[in-house]
């Protein structure tokens, strides 16, 4: 079979390497790719938004299979286009994409259909907004309605925070014409957890759950990322947790996108918070997260190539999906200066042999004359598997430190608040 694989970042390496191992996949194209993703797949410089530029690949090629991996193509309606040639596709339309290209959209659903999430409000202009503020209570949440690579949601602690949020978002536009549109809801507490699910609008499969970590800095310091590190499964995420999940979550989401004329198919991100009310969904991402799947994909022992196929001919209830029983965990290596400026084009050192239990994702580099230069913020992602969750840290640590670029940076407390809780054996089956 002959795959196409739409992105070009740490979640997409993630992907393809999994396809790999199904032994009926002969060519794997990759739009745009990267540096390092260069080594499993043929990567043709086309953006990942450049919907034209795809479908026109596409039909010049013989492509069995597509996977639109990134949000914007999704939203842009890649799959549409690309189903419009008659090629099956794992991902959805752009219709079911708007559970994440709109915020409004994702809460707005959550309210009609009794899904757990914060109050909120929403908001077309900024005086609106400003006047609400000034009665709200501190911390608040403040969310640009749209896309904004993972950066759209502000916390503030004030109410001059709360207003300078408000600003960037509605009035300078810091996030573009996401912008346009704001919620702003309550602040939840509680542990946070990552839930990646397969399905066919129908039917849902859960993944190992994950913890992702944000801020840029140890000790959970600094400013919000796309993610610096996940680790696989989240010892807060019990059996009893999973369950009530399903019922008052997954499942409640799926019917309601189905029953709004929007059915869900692919891989349907759930972010929640487990509040001492109960689990709570923060955010909807209509695919796979970044990094979470670069710890979730290499516990999967189904072959992901028959999981996607199933996906789309709506048939995932016929599937049994198996799973490792061990732990993964990946430390991001990022440029110095992440989220903020930094410098591009350094040389990257990778050891020709690392463990065998450690692979290393390329997200943000690039091949010039030869050699492996950075061209991101978040660069690699190191992820080891292991029978236990202080093992795979271990190893990816150890892996980390044998790459080398300049101004590389890290952060070096990756799951150690989840060893916490493995060590003190908390009974966390009480957040309900």
């Amino acid at each position: 079979m002959n795959l196409l694989v739409i992105g070009g970042g740490g979640r997409e390496h993630a992907i393809i390497k999994k396809l790999r191992e199904n032994t009926d996949v002969n060519l794997i194209w990759c739009l745009p790719g990267n540096g390092g993703i260069a080594a499993d797949a043929d990567c043709v410089s086309i953006g990942a938004k450049e919907i034209d530029g795809i479908y026109e690949f596409a039909r010049a090629h013989d492509v069995d299979f597509a996977i639109v991996a990134q949000d914007d193509p999704l939203a842009l309606g890649c799959v549409d286009r690309l189903h419009s040639l008659g090629i099956p596709c794992f991902g959805p339309d752009a219709k079911a994409a708007q559970i994440e290209a709109s915020k409004v959209f994702a809460k707005n659903l959550m309210k009609r259909y009794g899904i757990p999430t914060a109050d909120y409000q929403v908001f077309e202009n900024a005086d609106d907004a400003l006047s609400y503020l000034e009665s709200a209570s501190f911390p608040i949440v403040l969310k640009a309605d749209g896309l904004a690579l993972g950066k759209g949601v502000l916390i503030a602690s004030s109410l001059d925070e709360a207003k300078e949020a408000v600003s960037e978002i509605m009035q300078e536009k810091r996030f573009g014409d996401s912008g346009n549109r704001m919620v702003i809801e309550e602040f939840l507490t509680g542990p946070e957890v990552s839930v990646l699910a397969f399905t066919d609008g129908k039917t849902v499969s859960p993944m190992v759950s994950s913890m992702d970590h944000k801020r840029a800095g140890d000790g959970d310091t600094g400013l919000n990322t796309g993610g610096m590190g996940t680790i696989a499964p989240n010892p807060y995420y019990t059996e009893e947790i999973a369950e009530s999940c399903m019922n008052e979550i997954f499942l409640p989401t799926i019917r309601a996108m189905a029953a709004e004329g929007c059915p869900f198919k692919g891989c349907l991100y759930f972010g929640l918070m487990l509040t001492p009310d109960g689990p709570k969904v923060i955010e909807y991402n209509c695919r796979f997260g970044d990094p979470e799947t670069q710890v979730v994909l290499p516990l999967l022992k189904t072959d992901l190539l028959t999981i996607m196929q199933a996906v789309e001919e709506e048939r995932l209830s016929e599937l049994k999906i198996e799973w490792s029983s061990g732990a993964a965990a990946c430390v991001i290596l990022a440029s110095g200066g992440y989220p903020l400026a930094y410098e591009k084009g350094k040389e990257i050192r990778i050891p020709d042999e690392l463990p065998q239990n450690v692979t290393v994702f390329h997200a943000g580099d690039k091949r010039v004359n030869g050699k492996l230069v950075t061209s991101g913020g978040r660069v690699l992602g190191v992820t080891a598997t292991a029978g236990s969750l202080q093992e795979a840290l271990h190893d990816a640590y150890d892996a980390a430190a044998q790459i080398h670029f300049d101004n590389m940076m890290f952060r070096h407390d990756i799951g150690q608040r989840a060893l916490r809780v493995l060590e003190d054996g908390n009974d966390f089956s009480r957040i309900r």
